[in-house]
């Protein structure tokens, strides 16, 4: 285990990694700090950084095996302690490492009596195993084990579906996730206008990735995501009567729409991720099927007081918000 002592620096944003240790061959474990910064920035990248981790990162599995004459999933085979269930099952804790691009396929051939673990896989030369000792079947009896593998990188987790069982082939349920586990916790100093912030990260891999590289792999993917943003071209706000037209910058157009009275706002184009609404309203009204500012205006307060959840005091902030946006009211149920 590695420990070093953690020394505020007010100058330039920095990050360091403060503890790094091996639990086992499969479990990693990093601590990082990033510093200094404004208030309020810590949860935002945080936040923004456990998602990547969790999600953006690709790993290596084996999504599908491949029996002679198995009837079906849960069969048990004559010299083999396991189930095949069970077999698969294994199959799924093998961690590997790769750089594969899509699809490849392996096999596992060997004769009891014996211990198989994941050293006895034969894999292409660009994929690696993480642990070789890590079980997959117990053999009793002098029988051939063969089983053809399909290996696949990807991202996230993947169930196998019910009806994507072929002749002697069965899908597997695939953990691509490389990160195990995120944490992350902010830590504040100085007084007044003077606040600022450390943020701190704990990251668990499962040994296909040091807590390093993919800290790295994250923010890299994760940059990669605002690009785009970065070089948006302006897009056109149209008010309904095309004598009104007029062109808007992406994501810049509260101020002149605050001038543009009642329904003569093309309602469509605008959604209600950018009417700064908390997030416990914006979440009820997503869940109500109200995704743009059309769909909300065409709901009157009563229907919106039969939200679930909802409550006057959050009607009060959406008529705070389109009056000082859009200048215009929700309509009452009498309403015309």
């Amino acid at each position: 285990m590695v420990r070093e002592k953690i020394r505020v620096s007010t100058r330039t944003l920095q990050w360091k990694c403060v503890e790094s240790r091996t639990d086992s061959k499969c479990l990693y474990y990093g601590r990082f700090i990033l510093l200094p910064l404004l208030k309020g920035q810590a949860d935002t990248i945080g936040i923004a950084i456990r998602r990547a981790l969790l999600g953006e990162i690709e790993g290596t599995c084996i999504t599908r095996a491949k029996f002679e004459k198995i009837p079906h999933e849960y069969s048990t085979i004559v010299g083999i302690q396991e189930s095949v269930h069970e077999i698969l099952m294994n199959l799924k804790e093998i961690v590997l490492r790769s750089n594969l691009y899509g699809t490849c396929e392996a096999y596992i051939c060997v004769r009891g009596p014996r211990h198989v673990t994941a050293q006895d896989l034969i894999l292409p030369p660009y994929v690696e195993i993480v642990d070789n000792t890590q079980h997959i079947a117990n053999l009793t009896e002098p029988i051939d084990f063969c089983i053809g593998l399909q290996l696949e990188r990807n991202r996230g987790y993947h169930i196998k579906e019910p009806n994507n069982f072929q002749d002697g082939s069965y899908p597997i349920d695939a953990l691509f996730m490389p990160v195990r586990n995120v944490n992350h916790s902010i830590h504040s100093y100085g007084n007044g206008n003077e606040k600022q912030e450390i943020l701190f990260l704990e990251i668990w891999t499962n040994g296909s990735l040091t807590p390093k590289e993919a800290l790295y792999e994250a923010s890299r993917n994760l940059i990669d995501l605002f690009i785009p943003f970065l070089h948006a071209e302006e897009e056109n706000f149209y008010l309904e009567d095309n004598q009104y037209k007029v062109s808007l910058p992406l994501f810049n157009f509260h101020n002149k729409l605050a001038k543009i009275r009642k329904k003569k706002i093309s309602l469509k184009s605008i959604f209600i991720d950018q009417l700064e609404l908390r997030p416990k309203i914006y979440n009820c009204l997503k869940k109500s099927n109200i995704h743009t500012l059309l769909d909300l205006l065409n709901k009157s307060q009563e229907d919106l007081i039969k939200i679930e959840h909802f409550r006057t005091e959050d009607i009060n902030q959406i008529f705070g918000t389109l009056e000082k946006h859009f200048v215009i009211d929700l309509k009452k149920k009498n309403d015309k």
